[in-house]
């Protein structure tokens, strides 16, 4: 990885965020590099939805170029659920299959708006992607297939869902 220019870092640690932000706004202006390959989801599901991106890739300027993409599972899934399948079980069945088939959407280059901010530039660089992808959009991030979903966050829906009835 260390030839190919990754940025490696460690999200809980603040320091990294910064240098990573810092590398990353170096890395647009030299305009002799390849556009930067980024996933800001942090993780993926199960090819049904887009999840909520995290905002700093969306911090730093520059062009976006997005990406749909989205495995069709005809002749194989390429989704793991780590809660039903171990990580063999999980190899076994994608090395068996058929195929693993994904379908890929190269969308038009996009940029933050003047009085945009970096969530709401990230949610519509999102919603693009769900779109053509044809996914439905999430409001919460991969966090939530391995922790308790907060209390703020479950009274925040039973209150959207009281305004709808």
């Amino acid at each position: 990885m260390q030839t190919t220019q990754h940025v490696l870092f460690e999200r809980s640690e603040m320091k990294d965020r910064h240098l990573v932000r810092k590398k990353i706004r170096e890395h647009i202006a030299d305009k002799t590099k390849l556009p930067i390959l980024i996933f800001p989801e942090g993780t993926c599901i199960n090819n049904t939805s887009v999840m909520m991106f995290k905002k700093g890739s969306f911090e730093v300027g520059g062009t976006i170029h997005p990406v749909a993409i989205k495995y069709d599972p005809h002749f194989g899934d390429a989704f793991w659920n780590s809660t039903k399948y171990s990580m063999m079980t999980y190899v076994f069945n994608v090395m068996t299959s058929w195929a693993i088939v994904c379908n890929v959407w190269y969308l038009p280059p996009m940029v933050k708006e003047e009085e945009e901010d970096a969530v709401h530039f990230a949610n519509r660089v999102k919603a693009v992607i769900a779109a053509r992808g044809g996914m439905s959009v999430l409001p919460w991030d991969g966090g939530l297939k391995r922790k308790k979903v907060k209390e703020s966050f479950k009274e925040e829906q039973q209150k959207k869902y009281c305004q709808i009835v």
